[in-house]
């Protein structure tokens, strides 16, 4: 396979380590550059880091004395790479704006942020799912006026939880979905050290993140027409989404009304077969199992399951018949590999088997 030169943008971030570690032996992706804010640039990746590295595992050796450019200098991120990873912290508005400059620049952007989730001609992919929606890129690049560049971005991390889930039983008519999530600390870039309010304590709200966990399924159900993806509108989503005391893993307890009521048999037989094209590419991140259902009363659990498959599975367990909606069921991803770094690198994977990078 082809070899490709990689950036991190927003590198010092718990999102930015991550990438870091998933990169540090990939297959096909070398990091060639490292950049952040204006008072990270100019130190070593090590330096500008400090005491913040939150990953169990060690900082990679090769990163450590890497040279922290200014993410604001696209010109100089864009020259030394292929494609970059963007997990800025920055206002949205700005967020957007340095996401485009470096499309602009003929530098393809693969992004963690949320600030282009919305925008009608980029394409918002959980791989498994909605990959035909990369096919938006073209008529992204002639709105941008390029020939490389883009901006492909991966959905919240809670969703992962969910959708994947729901997605498989479309055939049957996916009507009303609601969705309490149990989010993990590190979906805020903390540690249990650096918030110490979280331990023994539920907070029981997540700012933004309600409406984003009912509003970004229908974009992945969504269908291209004339240059832009159009949000599906159904199945309709409600959902309350609480802060818990968890380092990693989103946990999501699901209630499900279908068109067509399939049986318990159909929709475990479904989830247990499911596979979508990064298995048929056999993509170095993808998951062989994609969808993982545990029979047990008790299972899947955070510490237990979140990291199946180097995190990229998604665990759903306890589905039953319901007194109000059709099932009931409970969903876990880890939200810092399958919901964040390691959904933007499956995707990026994508992207360059499909000759888009």
């Amino acid at each position: 396979m082809k070899q490709y030169r990689v950036g991190v943008v927003g590198c010092t971030g718990m999102v930015g380590q991550r990438f870091m570690t998933l990169l540090e032996n990939h297959p096909w992706f070398n990091v060639t550059a490292l950049a952040a804010s204006p008072r990270s640039a100019g130190k070593t990746y090590e330096e500008a880091v400090g005491g913040r590295w939150a990953m169990t595992t060690p900082m990679p050796e090769a990163m450590k004395n890497m040279i922290v450019l200014d993410a604001s200098d696209v010109q100089a991120v864009a020259s030394q790479v292929d494609f970059i990873f963007c997990a800025v912290d920055m206002p949205k508005a700005e967020i957007r704006a340095l996401e485009e400059a470096y499309a602009k620049a003929e530098c393809p952007v693969v992004s963690n942020n949320s600030a282009h989730r919305g925008t009608p001609d980029v394409p918002m992919i959980i791989p498994e799912l909605n990959w035909q929606h990369e096919e938006i890129i073209e008529s992204q690049r002639k709105r941008l006026g390029t020939k490389r560049g883009f901006v492909a971005v991966k959905s919240n991390c809670s969703l992962q939880s969910y959708v994947p889930a729901l997605f498989p039983l479309d055939e049957f008519g996916v009507k009303e979905a609601l969705v309490c999530t149990y989010q993990a600390i590190s979906g805020a870039g903390k540690t249990f050290e650096r918030w110490p309010e979280m331990v023994d304590n539920v907070i029981p709200y997540i700012g933004g993140e309600e409406e984003k966990s009912e509003q970004e399924p229908l974009k992945i159900w969504g269908k291209i027409e004339n240059g832009e993806i159009v949000p599906a509108t159904s199945p309709a989503f409600t959902a309350q989404c609480l802060r818990v005391p968890v380092t990693n893993g989103h946990f999501a307890a699901v209630f499900v009304r279908f068109e067509n009521k399939p049986t318990k048999e159909q929709i475990i037989e479904k989830w247990n077969n499911f596979s979508g094209r990064p298995q048929e590419l056999e993509l170095p991140s993808a998951p062989k199992q994609f969808l993982k259902y545990f029979e047990e009363d008790n299972m899947p659990q955070t510490k237990l399951h979140r990291d199946l498959e180097g995190g990229m599975t998604v665990s759903l367990g306890r589905l039953r018949e319901d007194s109000q909606y059709d099932y009931k069921f409970v969903g876990l991803s880890h939200n810092t590999l399958r919901g964040a770094a390691g959904g933007a690198v499956l995707l990026a994977e994508l992207l360059c088997a499909d000759n888009y990078i």
